[in-house]
C-alpha cells in the first residue's frame, strides 16, 4: 500500500476513535428515535452524492432490518423518489429539492436526519429549515465542525477529516444509530421524548 494510502488508514483510525465521544448521544437518538416511530411518526433523510447513499443505507436499515427481526418502520430517503427530485429541482431549482418534499412529507415528531460532508449544501440547509418550520426534530451527521448545518439544527455529530473519511465515519454513525434504535426497541419502557 502506498504512504498516501496509510494516511487514510490512520485519518480513519483517528475519526473513529472520536466517534467514542458521541456514545450517549448516539444512544439518545437511538431512544428518540425508536419512541417516534413507535408512536406513528417517521424518519426523513437526505444528503448529497455519497452522503445520499449513507441516507438510503438508514432507512433501508428501518423499513427492512439492521440485527434482528422485527415489524417495518416508516423511513423515507428523499433523494431516492427520481420523479419529486426531478421534477421540483426543475420548476423550484436544486436548492430547494428536499425543503420541497420535508414540507410535504414532515410532521410534528417526525425525526430528520441530513447527512453532508461539508455542512454547507444549501439544498441540506433549506431542509433543515423546513424540518424546523414543520416541527421535526433535526439531526445532522457533517464533516468537521463548525459549520452551517451543525449551528442550524437540534443536534448535530462532525467529524473532522477529510471528505472519504467523513463519508466512512458516517456510515458507521448510521449503523450505531441503528444499533441503538433496536436496542431501544427492546426496552420495554420506551417514551416520547425531545432530542434537543
Amino acid at each position: 500500500m502506498s504512504p498516501m494510502s496509510w494516511n487514510h488508514v490512520d485519518d480513519l483510525i483517528r475519526a473513529l476513535g472520536d466517534l467514542r465521544g458521541q456514545a450517549a448521544r448516539l444512544d439518545r437518538w437511538g431512544r428518540v428515535l425508536a419512541a417516534r416511530l413507535q408512536a406513528g411518526g417517521r424518519l426523513l433523510a437526505a444528503g448529497n452524492g455519497g452522503s445520499a447513499a449513507e441516507a438510503q443505507h438508514l432507512t433501508a436499515e428501518l423499513v427492512g432490518r439492521f440485527d434482528g427481526d422485527r415489524k417495518p418502520f416508516s423511513a423515507i430517503a428523499l433523494h431516492a423518489d427520481t420523479s419529486s427530485l426531478t421534477a421540483i429541482g426543475n420548476d423550484y431549482g436544486y436548492d430547494d429539492v428536499f425543503a420541497r418534499q420535508v414540507h410535504a412529507h414532515g410532521r410534528p415528531g417526525d425525526v430528520l436526519v441530513l447527512l453532508s460532508t461539508s455542512g454547507r449544501s444549501e439544498n441540506v440547509l433549506r431542509a433543515a429549515d423546513a424540518g424546523i418550520a414543520v416541527g421535526a426534530s433535526v439531526w445532522a451527521m457533517t464533516g468537521p465542525g463548525p459549520n452551517p448545518l451543525a449551528e442550524r439544527v437540534d443536534e448535530a455529530v462532525c467529524v473532522s477529516g477529510a471528505t472519504a473519511t467523513v463519508q466512512e465515519a458516517h456510515l458507521v454513525l448510521v449503523h450505531l444509530l441503528c444499533g441503538a434504535f433496536e436496542a431501544a426497541l427492546s426496552t420495554p419502557d420506551v417514551r416520547v421524548v425531545r432530542a434537543s
